[in-house]
């Protein structure tokens, strides 16, 4: 018999270790054989820990499972869920970067193999510099870690430049609120994203990577270490990747937590062992990056969806989506939800379908008020814009931002004027000091918004004033985009104001 029970953060912080502990003690106990995979998780997190037991029909699941059922799990008294694919949360989905999340061993090269793991990289070791640039030119794929920057046009200024030694740095520095997406596919389908780098690294001429990991995911630290050693085993990694004349190899690299080094320049500074503080361009990272080398900067989910990319071509990656926003979108569903989770659809799905049908609404039954999309920088976006569709541009145009995808519903309990006094209080306190917009905004924010709340109307336009101030004037997104939810909450939600002053008065 074999059982799949998820290593991911989600399902061990509800118990999974225990539980596969229990599982392995209960079968030897009845003279079961078991083997017990460890995989990653399909997303479902009211369903965590979820464990699949492996039948003559395939795949049959049972969720949540508690440390204390295993008896009944392999007596077969606990009701089943039925193959996993099935269950409609995962049924309406298209999976093209996590195909394999929560399907495979994550720290097993064969078993990544028999579901189209390294198609990509064969071919792309086949292909020329330019030729892997320009497909992921073709594809239309995007920074998935906020900016959405054409991924093409970042690989081809950096394939161009000329040096001795070129990297490819992965931004896994996920501190963003409400996401999950990017330690989901390290903890459960980790090879993804190694073979997307070395991809990268063919692509470019880039010979050394590093993956900047934030300390707080002690469990993809573990898995994705032991996966580039797998891979390096297997000769994924190394001189002569899978035989060929090309050379690449990466490391792990853990931070200390600081939210700024989420943005890209931070984030190499930290890297080469200095302040965390955000660097003025130009230079671009591009041409200038780690250690002054031409660098590709790119998020988890950029380089996780390159094997998919060239398994199954450009055209095929580029025929979903909308508009500019092309190939799939991870959304990252949390909050005040009844399903949250990980759900991955074609770019073009209208927000109101993703709070409503896909989440189920709110978990509290009350009407929802606001989901912030993006972080905690992004956006409060009120149910009157539920019919904006997921895209880049679509986001744009009505105030709001993407960003990592990550989506927190709220419901109509929640105070607006302290969701936007949170955002300056943010980031005033994750402000890396560099620039004054940020460093001194922030905190004359906080202040401002407090004079609001005792009922200081004349403060509403300063407040206002100071966000533009922020906006125009920061060197980084963080100051930048700290305006998006206070203007948002300030512009769709006057009464949360106006009934502080009444309050006060």
């Amino acid at each position: 018999m074999k059982i799949y029970v998820p290593l991911d953060s989600v399902a061990v912080a509800l118990g999974a270790d225990e539980l596969a502990h229990n599982i392995a003690t209960q079968a030897a106990a009845r003279g079961i054989d078991v083997t017990i995979v460890r995989n990653g998780s399909h997303g479902m997190v009211w369903l965590e820990p979820l464990v699949e037991v492996e039948a003559d029909q395939g795949r049959i699941g049972y969720g949540p499972v508690s440390p204390d059922q295993a008896a009944d799990l392999l007596d077969g008294k606990l009701p089943s869920l039925g193959a996993v694919a099935d269950i409609p949360f995962m049924a309406r989905q298209t999976r093209l970067t996590f195909a394999r999340c929560g399907i495979v061993d994550p720290l097993d090269v064969a078993d990544y193999q028999a579901h189209g793991g390294l198609a990509g990289l064969r071919r792309a070791l086949g292909m020329s510099q330019s030729e892997i640039v320009d497909e992921v030119t073709k594809s239309g794929l995007r920074g998935r870690g906020g900016a959405g920057f054409p991924t093409g046009i970042k690989w081809k200024t950096v394939s161009e430049a000329q040096a001795d030694q070129k990297y490819i740095v992965c931004n896994a520095d996920e501190g963003d609120s409400g996401t999950f997406a990017d330690r989901m596919i390290m903890e459960g389908d980790p090879l993804s994203l190694i073979e997307g780098m070395a991809i990268a690294g063919v692509g470019v001429g880039a010979t050394r990577g590093y993956v900047y990991l934030r300390s707080e995911y002690p469990v993809a630290i573990r898995v994705m270490r032991a996966a580039v050693d797998a891979a390096r085993q297997a000769g994924v990694l190394g001189r002569g990747i899978l035989g060929s004349d090309r050379d690449f190899d990466m490391e792990i690299r853990v931070g200390a937590g600081a939210y700024v080094c989420g943005e890209e320049t931070s984030l190499l500074n930290s890297l080469e062992g200095k302040r965390g503080i955000v660097r003025a361009k130009p230079p671009l990272p591009a041409l200038e990056g780690f250690l002054g080398r031409p660098t590709v900067v790119n998020n988890v989910i950029s380089l996780a969806s390159v094997p998919v990319i060239f398994e199954k071509g450009a055209d095929h990656y580029a025929s979903f989506g909308v508009g500019r926003s092309r190939g799939t979108v991870t959304l990252q569903i949390a909050g005040n939800v009844k399903q949250g989770g990980l759900f991955e659809t074609a770019f073009g799905t209208t927000l109101g379908e993703v709070v409503n049908d896909i989440a189920g609404g709110t978990a509290s039954g009350r009407p929802v008020k606001a989901v912030q999309v993006g972080g905690p920088l992004g956006a409060y976006m009120p149910v009157s814009k539920f019919d904006t569709p997921m895209g880049y541009e679509e986001f744009d145009q009505n105030g709001g931002l993407i960003g990592h995808a990550g989506m927190v519903v709220f419901d109509d309990s929640a105070d607006m004027l302290k969701m936007a006094r949170f955002a300056m209080e943010f980031c005033a306190v994750e402000s890396c000091g560099k620039c004054t917009p940020c460093r001194i905004g922030a905190v004359r924010g906080v202040e401002t918004i407090d004079r609001i709340a005792q009922g200081d109307s004349s403060a509403t336009e300063l407040l206002t004033d100071l966000c533009e101030t922020m906006k125009d004037g920061s060197l980084c997104a963080l100051g930048g985009f700290t305006p998006f939810p206070v203007m948002s909450a300030l512009t769709h939600f006057p009464d949360d104001f106006a009934t502080h002053k009444e309050a006060a008065e």
